[in-house]
C-alpha cells in the first residue's frame, strides 16, 4: 500500500484558490485510483473527486463539480486537486487516499482502505 501525504493547504477567501497535493513514494502509484475526500467538524467525511490509475477518467461530487479539477502525474507519484472558486462550505480536513484500480471509479469513504494524515483547508474572510 502506498503512503500518502497532503499538502498545499492553508486559509483562503471566498473567491480565492488552492492547490493540494498528495503524494506517495514507490513505483506502483500508477496502479492506485487516488481521491480527495473532506471532512467538515461535527460532519461525516465526504467524497470530492477521484483519478484512475491511467490518469485518463475521474469522478467528482456534485458540490465542487465545475470548481475543482483533480489530476495526475505518475512520472512524481503526484496527485494534484486545484479548487478554485472556494466557498465557507469547502473548508475543512481534505485526505487523500488509495485504492487498487479494478475498474471502479466511485467516492465512497468505506472502499478506500490507504488514507493520508490529512491537510487543513479555511475558507474564511
Amino acid at each position: 500500500q502506498p503512503r500518502l501525504t497532503e499538502s498545499g493547504g492553508g486559509l483562503v477567501q471566498p473567491g480565492g484558490s488552492l492547490r493540494l497535493s498528495c503524494t506517495a513514494p514507490g513505483h506502483t502509484f500508477h496502479y492506485y485510483v487516488i481521491g480527495w475526500f473532506r471532512q467538515a467538524p461535527g460532519k461525516e467525511r465526504e467524497g470530492v473527486a477521484c483519478i484512475n490509475g491511467n490518469g485518463d477518467k475521474t469522478n467528482y461530487s456534485d458540490s465542487v463539480k465545475g470548481r475543482f479539477t483533480i489530476s495526475r502525474d505518475n512520472a512524481k507519484n503526484t496527485v494534484e486537486l486545484q479548487m478554485n472558486s472556494l466557498k465557507p462550505e469547502d473548508s475543512g480536513i481534505y485526505y487523500c487516499a488509495a485504492l487498487v484500480d479494478l475498474g471502479g471509479l466511485r467516492l465512497r469513504v468505506e472502499e478506500y482502505d490507504t488514507w493520508g494524515q490529512g491537510t487543513r483547508v479555511t475558507v474564511s474572510s
